[in-house]
């Protein structure tokens, strides 16, 4: 489950988005161009160094630029990630709690936060290496989480998505039945906390 979760929330900030590798990183901006709205369904592994496999799990996720995000993993255990373009919030039903991020915040974390986010000054912290129909994606700094990301097309489709973390262990999500958010559906980038869940508010740790 930690594993499942953890890779959600890395993956996370990539999806609010030197000259080195200036084209490369041009020739994904042009690919997420067309990606301002998006809803699939994912499947998910997890395997470390070695490539064991730790775990398997699958759920659906939204995104919507700028900064909107929608994550709900339903197998093997349900958890719930929302970013409402503002905050992030993180809920475990089985816990009864729900962790709130300022925004910020995660999108400092990881290089997922390329597929939502617009602003030059992000995709300044990273490089960006294409490989095929693949993009490697690699923050500058060391003190990082996540070492790599990788997303990967079919044509204009976006197809799969892979997370390599310090310890060596690869998250990767293949996604499937992707299709436009309708301005109906937007309401799923709101997160109403539930009665009677505990609240950990990250945000005032921050401002402490």
């Amino acid at each position: 489950m930690k594993y499942l979760v953890k890779g959600c929330v890395v993956l996370l900030p990539m999806l609010f988005s030197g000259q080195i590798l200036a084209d490369d990183a041009q020739a994904l901006k042009s690919k997420l161009a067309t990606l301002d709205t998006l809803q699939a369904k994912f499947e998910q592994t997890v395997t470390d160094v070695n490539d064991k496999l730790i775990q398997q799990g699958r759920g659906v996720f939204s995104l919507a630029v700028p900064n909107q995000f929608y994550w709900h993993l339903q197998q093997p255990d349900e958890s719930l990630i929302v970013a409402d373009g503002t905050d992030v919030w993180i809920y475990n039903p089985f816990a009864e709690e729900v962790s709130v991020l300022d925004l910020n915040d995660a999108i400092n974390a990881s290089p997922i936060a390329l597929l939502v986010h617009r602003d030059e000054a992000t995709w300044q912290g990273y490089q960006v290496n294409q490989q095929g129909s693949c993009f490697d994606i690699k923050p500058k700094s060391i003190d990082a989480s996540v070492v790599k990301v990788s997303v990967c097309f079919e044509d204009e489709t976006l197809a799969s998505m892979a997370l390599e973390d310090q310890q060596g262990n690869l998250s990767q999500f293949v996604l499937a039945q992707q299709s436009p958010i309708t301005d109906a559906e937007r309401n799923r980038f709101h997160f109403v906390v539930p009665e009677g869940v505990d609240i950990d508010d990250q945000r005032l740790k921050s401002v402490d």
